[in-house]
């Protein structure tokens, strides 16, 4: 049972919430209503085990860095509750529950899972030669709506990309204020960030202008699928707390970095989700 809960606690299950109102909200609005339960039942799951997988490799790969940096020593792999083989073993047995599960859903999904899976675990590496590494976790996150678009219909178009866009910028904005708490960690470590190659200033404009693309995009996705005032409520409600967010951080004061990047997107992936989904039943 301890075992369970600590893994419960490296993949950071509660973060899941940044992932399934996204996916959630592709699979209703692909099916303009309520999709089939049993492929809803399968996008939750493939969702479930992909996230998985990436938190679990993101953990074996960091062990050493983790183990360095005093803000995540305290993680599982680095204060010894649990082992690094352990984790590689967690995201090996997630990785292919997840590609067994897309089987069941359809041939496209099926075919894109290989490319999902070298996506969100290959983000994992991506600190140590690149600064971009916040757009790539953007990336992986924003893959799970096109498969959950994918995994309705069957078919890609243009929208699942633009809603793709929204969490990608979405997701690489609040990643880049997050990282800014280790601006001079990985300067020491040689480790790249976009807060450790340009300062807290700049990367906090950088996350700005990305946001501006997250709002631009769900707009832009109303208007493409005509969608009425309910999900336009969903997207002003994710503006407003970006906007909110960045108030918190705007001054460059990193004290409250954990309540922008838990708390506030928290709200504004459900209250964007839940609004997203209502629209297509009134």
């Amino acid at each position: 049972m301890r075992a369970f809960i600590e893994t419960l606690s490296m993949i950071k299950i509660e973060h899941s919430i940044f992932a399934l109102p996204f996916t959630l909200a592709a699979a209703f609005l692909a099916a303009s209503g309520l999709p089939q339960p049993r492929i809803l039942a399968l996008i939750i799951l493939a969702t479930v085990l992909a996230r998985s997988a990436a938190m679990a490799f993101n953990r074996y790969l960091d062990a050493d860095i983790d183990a360095q940096n005093p803000r995540t020593a305290n993680r599982s792999i680095p204060a010894g509750r649990l082992t690094q083989n352990y984790a590689l073993t967690f995201t090996l047995m997630n990785a292919l529950l997840f590609v067994g599960v897309t089987l069941f859903i359809n041939k496209l999904v099926a075919l894109m899972a290989p490319i999902f899976l070298l996506v969100i675990l290959g983000y994992s590496a991506c600190k140590r030669f690149t600064s971009g590494s916040h757009l790539i976790l953007g990336l992986a996150l924003g893959l799970a709506p096109i498969g959950a678009w994918a995994s309705v219909r069957g078919t890609l178009s243009w929208e699942p990309l633009v809603l793709a866009l929204a969490v990608l910028s979405w997701v690489a904005g609040f990643d880049i204020i997050y990282a800014c708490q280790d601006l001079e960690f990985d300067r020491q470590k040689g480790l790249f960030s976009i807060p450790a190659r340009l300062g807290v200033a700049k990367a906090l404009r950088v996350s700005r202008l990305l946001h501006l693309v997250t709002v631009a995009a769900l707009f832009l996705l109303g208007r493409m699928l005509s969608l009425d005032v309910f999900y336009y409520a969903g997207a002003v409600a994710m503006a407003a707390c970006l906007a909110y967010e960045h108030y918190l951080v705007w001054d460059g004061s990193l004290e409250r970095v954990d309540q922008a990047f838990f708390t506030v997107n928290g709200m504004a992936g459900l209250a964007f989700g839940s609004l997203a989904i209502t629209s297509v039943f009134i």
